[in-house]
């Protein structure tokens, strides 16, 4: 059963469905221009206005969102009797709006500011961290730098924000424009509902002249190159993970100086699955971080975690619940970006420096496997299924 669902807003739900109502999780992006001491009532007013200028559908997950926050901070808690079963759409409505909780007026006034800013920032022509004075826009990334933060976002959200080869060159150069800007810190978040899903891999299907072996060749030289990107990167280096995590971006984590989660993250290395092997130094890391059978737990038998089991663990510094990670998280980024920017760098430059050398020698070490791992039989017909299922789909 369908029906159009109408919000406060000059926006309307498009058609919403059984499957459709049956998360209600927001969509959005980590960045907020709020003020850090709360949103006024103005500001409510203008994030209104917004919202009515906005040229692209957000979808109705994120609309369900907004109507809560509107009723939260206008009305409070809810307080209505509940829809009946058949009543589809009033009922998404009432859930979105019940789940809020006991979430302050005040606090849903500023969570709604924060996610009309997040959708309209999103709609902005993607610039790249400022360097003397020069910009650069990227295909698969949106970076800005404000407030001392540089932002490295990954932007393909209908893919899940799966890294393509492309993706991993601008990713390396984003990050080398970012440890050269006048910023503080560097941020890396996605787009969309997920973090990152790991490698597309529609990468394995672009065969070069030179055939498989130099495909892999160059794949291997590419990873190397990325994940060094990483562990000679100067400043502090903050991941906020948006949603689920898979592959090298879970694997890259150990090199992160600081890690936030959303509730509803989730951390998955499935290597084995896909007759693979472990990269992003976390062959060495992880079980530094979480001890040897926790982290042969996930990188050889594909364990997947949860934000809080991530966090139990080490691999996250902290867990925050979805309805305030956005304006939680980015209070404290500005807190941390008030900070002496060469007193932080040279921090880092102790804690991390004296295994620089260490993590370089893992990195190769780990390139060198998963590119014998590519040419492999295994590897080749876990690929082979993997595409096979989805043409089924």
């Amino acid at each position: 059963m369908a029906a159009l669902i109408k919000l406060v807003s000059p926006w309307r739900f498009h058609r919403f469905t059984r499957a459709s109502r049956a998360a209600f999780i927001p969509c959005v992006q980590l960045h907020s221009t709020a003020s850090v001491m709360g949103a006024s009532v103005e500001d409510f007013n203008t994030a209104k206005e917004k919202l009515g200028t906005l040229k692209n559908d957000p979808g109705n997950q994120v609309k369900l969102k907004i109507y809560a926050l509107f009723k939260q901070a206008t009305q409070g808690p809810c307080n209505i009797p509940k829809p009946g079963m058949l009543d589809f759409v009033n009922k998404a409505k009432w859930d979105a709006w019940k789940s809020l909780g006991s979430v302050s007026q005040e606090e849903a006034r500023q969570q709604y500011v924060d996610l009309i800013e997040s959708l309209v920032g999103s709609e902005a022509p993607a610039v790249a961290a400022q360097t003397t004075g020069s910009s650069k826009a990227f295909q698969t990334l949106l970076v800005t730098t404000e407030n001392n933060i540089t932002t490295i976002r990954l932007n393909r959200p209908e893919k899940k924000n799966a890294i393509t080869v492309e993706m991993y060159n601008e990713l390396i150069e984003a990050l080398d424009l970012a440890g050269k800007d006048d910023s503080v810190i560097t941020v890396i978040t996605g787009n969309g509902d997920y973090y990152c899903s790991g490698n597309d891999l529609n990468n394995f299907t672009k065969i070069p002249e030179g055939g498989v072996e130099q495909m892999a060749k160059q794949s291997g030289e590419l990873l190397r190159r990325y994940v060094n990107a990483y562990i000679d990167f100067p400043k502090p280096l903050i991941g906020v993970i948006n949603g689920p995590a898979v592959g090298v971006s879970v694997t890259l984590l150990g090199l992160f100086d600081v890690v936030y989660a959303t509730e509803r993250a989730t951390f998955h290395t499935p290597f084995s699955q896909l007759g693979q092997s472990p990269e992003g130094c976390s062959s060495y890391l992880f079980p530094k971080i979480m001890g040897t059978a926790k982290a042969s737990e996930m990188l050889l038998f594909n364990k997947k975690l949860t934000a809080t089991q991530a966090c139990e663990v080490g691999l996250v510094t902290e867990v925050f619940p979805e309805s305030s990670f956005q304006s939680e998280v980015w209070t404290r980024l500005k807190a941390y970006a008030k900070l002496p920017k060469n007193s932080l760098a040279l921090s880092k430059q102790l804690i991390r420096g004296a295994e620089k050398e260490k993590l370089h020698a893992v990195n190769d070490a780990e390139v060198e496997r998963l590119v014998e791992r590519w040419l492999s039989d295994e590897c080749m017909q876990a690929i082979m299924t993997f595409f096979q299922a989805k043409s089924k789909l």
